[in-house]
């Protein structure tokens, strides 16, 4: 890779961590190509030479948000875990990331605003479907291997573990990040898979 291309790299990423810090600090109103040029030290002009617009910031913030997906549904494929097992694991690897990089869990919290942007909708639907879709299969398999009760409806208990996680995020981050999300989250998770 030429040096040129390593700058341009290392600016956009770098441009994407501020929009991450921003929306964590002021929210997704406060985003704007003003504010992460100023917090950049470059200017707006500048900016649009690695991205076209906001939407495009944004798009790409999304996409560092989900960017260890694949790598931790290919863990859990790995590793060769019971259900339980693989679901503890794999909350587990989420909430590691949140607790080392707790900024990143704004991103989790403004889904409900991009919604009333077309532009995000399909890429919201894309890393929430995929997250679904992968605990779904890890369920069904439990389900085939008779781990668990299979009139369970592998759909809900997706949604259960998905709205927990996100729940208690928005705990921890009203509350100052002032507990164990890790603890909290995993004493949940662990009782919910108690009940299957």
């Amino acid at each position: 890779m030429s040096n040129n291309a390593s700058k341009f790299l290392h600016r956009k990423e770098n441009v994407i961590l501020t929009a991450i810090e921003i929306i964590d600090d002021l929210g997704i109103q406060g985003l704007s190509t003003r504010e992460i040029a100023k917090r950049q030290g470059i200017s707006e002009g500048t900016l649009f030479r690695h991205f076209k617009s906001k939407s495009d910031i944004v798009l790409d913030v999304l996409d560092y948000f989900s960017k260890y997906d694949s790598d931790i549904f290919q863990s859990v494929k790995l590793k060769g875990l019971k259900m339980k097992e693989a679901i503890v694991f794999l909350v587990d690897s989420y909430i590691t990331y949140y607790e080392n990089y707790p900024a990143i869990t704004a991103v989790t919290q403004i889904y409900g605003v991009l919604l009333s942007e077309p532009d995000f909708v399909d890429k919201i639907k894309s890393i929430l479907g995929s997250r679904k879709n992968f605990l779904k299969d890890v369920i069904e398999e439990g389900k085939k291997a008779g781990e668990i009760n299979p009139q369970v409806d592998s759909g809900i208990v997706a949604d259960i573990i998905i709205g927990t996680l996100g729940n208690i995020c928005l705990e921890w981050r009203l509350h100052g990040r002032n507990f164990s999300l890790r603890s909290k989250t995993l004493m949940a998770i662990n009782m919910i898979l108690g009940v299957l």
